[in-house]
């Protein structure tokens, strides 16, 4: 087969040798201001799309006139959100940087070996579109005939991911360093139907792989006696950890999945596709919507601080671009659709930054209508 592997990936053991080093970043950071904006910030999962995440998260860091107080995250935004604290607490905002590089020119590595991966052929007909590939088809017929405890049969389940996340993280370390900021991961309690939110002390890989365990792919993740899928279903990501009564009223959402599809889907993919963006979507929107009727409350005068308190949302967001991606492009490391991705991400920050930085701390930015 032929090896498509982008020059531009260095090899894990490459990436290792730079881990003290600072990667460079695209733009100088500003000076630091007399009033820094403190946020929390709320990251979608969405497989290899997180890479989007990986570009606000890189140029949000570069903005020193705002400060990380928590994060939340699922699945990929849960790996992201892990990543961004280590890398904070061990080597301020450079190191998160330099952290999160690591970490996706270690997953575009690994998966530029992939059998799900479009040849030249298939990529110059289809782009970045796995749906109509030979191996992406193949794959995809065998997860609906087959679960993962009969396709995958051996005692020890093989999962790239979880040898990512040892080679880029040191729990330990996470979990006990008194500088790491409040870090929350979700995942969904197979046998009782509940999300389940992991704290930074509680952090571990299985914790991670549980987070981003699709059912169809991979076996349920076993934590203290208890099964767990990917926490997208109840929580994508969870917004109330972060209403922590001493933090900061700003909530920043990172949104990776299309709310709105104004075309019909009418294909067995497209279907599948928007399936997966609603399910994904759904607690999220209803979380955000009790958030909109307890602000309306407060002011209307119903409800009393500080046993209520405002809360202000904010998105990050490039809908109009992401939804031109479908299901199968969420499996795609291609380098090239990584670097993509992490540029609109970056993109998306940048109208963030000069939208709405203004309004923290003031006023919820975020458009209210489009989860009614």
């Amino acid at each position: 087969m032929t090896d498509l592997s982008p020059p531009e990936a260095p090899s894990p053991a490459a990436a290792r040798e730079t881990a003290g080093q600072a990667a460079p970043l695209s733009r100088p950071a500003v000076a630091r201001p007399a009033t820094v904006r403190r946020v929390n910030l709320a990251l979608q999962g969405g497989g290899t799309h997180g890479a989007f995440t990986w570009g606000v998260l890189e140029r949000l860091l570069e903005d020193e006139r705002l400060e990380v107080d928590a994060v939340s995250g699922t699945s990929a935004g849960a790996i992201n959100g892990t990543i961004l604290v280590q890398g904070l607490a061990a080597g301020g905002r450079r190191g998160a940087i330099a952290a999160l590089e690591r970490l996706w020119t270690d997953v575009g590595h690994r998966l530029a070996f992939s059998p799900l991966r479009n040849t030249p052929i298939e990529k110059a007909i289809w782009g970045y579109d796995l749906t109509y590939s030979f191996a992406y088809q193949a794959f995809d017929t065998l997860t609906r005939v087959l679960s993962p405890y009969q396709f995958n049969p051996f005692p020890v389940e093989f999962n790239p991911l979880r040898q990512v996340l040892q080679d880029n993280l040191d729990i330990e370390r996470l979990r006990q360093d008194p500088k790491a900021l409040r870090l929350f991961v979700s995942a969904t309690n197979v046998r009782t139907g509940k999300p389940r939110v992991f704290s930074r002390r509680e952090m571990s890989v299985e914790v991670l792989l549980a987070s981003a365990c699709l059912p169809n792919i991979f076996r349920a993740v076993e934590i203290e006696g208890e099964h767990y899928w990917d926490g997208g279903y109840l929580g994508n990501p969870a917004l109330w950890p972060l209403y922590h009564e001493r933090g900061a009223p700003d909530i920043v959402l990172v949104q990776i999945n299309a709310l709105l599809r104004p075309e019909l889907p009418t294909t067995p993919s497209d279907i599948m596709n928007r399936l997966n963006e609603i399910s994904f979507n759904a607690s999220l929107m209803a979380e955000i919507r009790a958030i909109d009727f307890v602000q309306r409350l407060l002011d209307a005068g119903r409800l009393e601080q500080p046993r209520y308190r405002r809360i202000f949302l904010h998105l990050i967001e490039d809908e109009e671009r992401m939804r031109e991606f479908k299901l199968s492009t969420k499996l795609n490391g291609d380098w090239e659709f990584l670097q993509r991705l992490r540029r609109f991400g970056r993109e998306a920050a940048e109208r963030f930054l000069a939208g709405s930085l203004e309004a923290l701390g003031r006023e919820s930015t975020l458009d209210i209508r489009r989860f009614l």
